[in-house]
């Protein structure tokens, strides 16, 4: 298969990449650089073909994808920083990115009767309550303009395709960018007390284990929505953060141990608020991913393993 990856120079977008050359199908990496940007780990993404595209641009995204021609898109280039989208004069650039981008390489995609994999998120939902959200659910309630705009962005494609892939996905973590498990493992070298929220309720997500799911869910025509996390069970932040600090100190990493290091919980409303308001409420129902013959991500715990090992540690 040949298939077009937006946003190579992030997290999921490297890794899905890697992914396609491991199963021999033809990758081709996009985003706004000139020239792949991502980190320079030697890895299969950083040889293979690139294209700069700004999908924010209707004319430039018709010409690279009628160009290419893909069988299929993995669509992974979003604004993601969610409290810099709440200020005014960042919400029409977020918006274009996230709602119109999407739009336009959805449009492209049913011209060329090609499959389509966007990455969205379980803030399109309000958050509350403790039940996990179905893939299916419909009673949309963003908190904020991130959510709102991948929203946006879910019903471009919804209602363009048919041949579609939407895959909401929570507390995401990679090798090629930032995430929570490197600002933990920083500010715990410099702090010897650290408060984390414990009422925000979800699962981690490691990009090298989605971006197999999201090739294998490629190589079908089970389209539809899908909630897709590693296993091992929901946590808080707080619960993340103690074992991330555990796993650390069982690699020799002893400065995160308890007697130097101490994690206190606390609620959000004691953390201070943000910007942007957050979901409570972050559990995702993954049983349709099963259902459908898709095989279930590892467990959070053994992704973290894997995560601290590839990241040096």
């Amino acid at each position: 298969m040949k298939v077009l990856v937006t946003g190579v120079a992030g997290q999921l977008g490297h890794d899905v990449m890697n992914e396609l050359a491991k199963r021999g199908h033809e990758g081709i990496g996009s985003d706004l650089a000139a020239e792949y940007s991502g980190i320079a780990d030697g890895s299969a993404v950083t040889k293979m073909p690139y294209v700069s595209m700004d999908i924010t641009d209707a004319a430039a995204v018709e010409t690279v994808l009628q160009e290419i021609k893909p069988d299929a898109v993995v669509h992974c280039a979003a604004w993601t920083a969610v409290d810099l989208a709440e200020d005014d004069d960042k919400v029409d650039k977020v918006r274009s990115i996230n709602a119109g981008g999407t739009k336009n390489i959805a449009e492209v995609c049913k011209k060329l009767d090609c499959k389509m994999v966007y990455l969205s998120t379980d803030y399109v939902f309000d958050g509350q309550g403790t039940k996990p959200w179905d893939p299916d659910c419909k009673t949309y309630q963003p908190l904020n303009v991130y959510g709102q705009t991948k929203l946006e962005g879910e019903l471009a494609v919804s209602e363009t395709l048919d041949k579609y892939f939407i895959v909401r996905i929570a507390w995401v973590f990679g090798v090629n960018g930032k995430n929570f498990i490197k600002t933990m493992l920083n500010v715990g070298k410099t702090h010897d007390t650290l408060k984390v929220v414990s009422d925000q309720v979800g699962t981690p997500t490691y990009t090298y284990d989605l971006a197999r799911l999201l090739v294998d869910m490629i190589e079908t025509d089970k389209y539809g929505y899908y909630h897709v996390t590693n296993e091992g069970g929901y946590i808080s932040w707080y619960d993340f953060t103690k074992e991330i600090f555990r796993q650390a100190v069982e690699l020799g990493h002893t400065e995160y141990s308890e007697d130097r290091l101490t994690v206190l919980p606390v609620t959000t409303a004691e953390y201070g608020l943000s910007k942007a308001k957050r979901p409570f409420n972050s559990r995702l129902d993954k049983s349709k991913m099963v259902k459908n013959g898709f095989t279930p991500l590892p467990t959070w715990q053994d992704a973290l393993r894997r995560y601290l090992k590839e990241i040096g540690m």
